[in-house]
């Protein structure tokens, strides 16, 4: 099957050797998004609900670029680097998936990035009968 790398318009380029996602067939896996702008700045310093609110963007532009939606998502893991911030990157988690949530991992760690409160990736399934029309 073949591998098609996602290349988001007006995103940061990645600081390593990722792609922002990989999609192949109807599976689309986005890597690790942050609070970092399209300038690679920081947004929402100290703020988790900033952060999360930035991050799950970064997603948004992500799945667009690939033909999905946060609908789409089946699977997330949450990176967090401190247990006080779980409630406020929860309150803005579940804006974004008001029903039905993907399953979900969330793990204490550190970041690359010092300052940066949380991370969080995706898995996406697009649905074959609709495949061909979304991307």
């Amino acid at each position: 099957m073949a591998k098609q790398t996602i290349v988001p318009n007006g995103m940061v380029a990645p600081i390593a050797p990722y792609s922002w996602a990989t999609r192949t067939g109807n599976l689309i896996f986005v890597s690790g998004q942050a609070a970092l702008d399209r300038d690679g700045q920081i947004v929402g310093p100290g703020d988790i609900r900033r952060q999360t609110e930035q991050t799950l963007e970064n997603i948004r532009i992500t799945l667009d670029a690939a033909g999905a939606t946060f609908d789409d998502v089946v699977r997330t893991t949450v990176y967090l680097t401190d247990t006080e911030n779980y409630a406020g990157m929860n309150e803005v988690y579940r804006r974004y998936f008001p029903e039905h949530p993907p399953a979900r991992a969330t793990l204490l760690t550190g970041l690359v990035v010092p300052g940066l409160l949380v991370e969080i990736d995706a898995i996406a399934a697009l649905d074959s009968s609709t495949d061909a029309s979304r991307g």
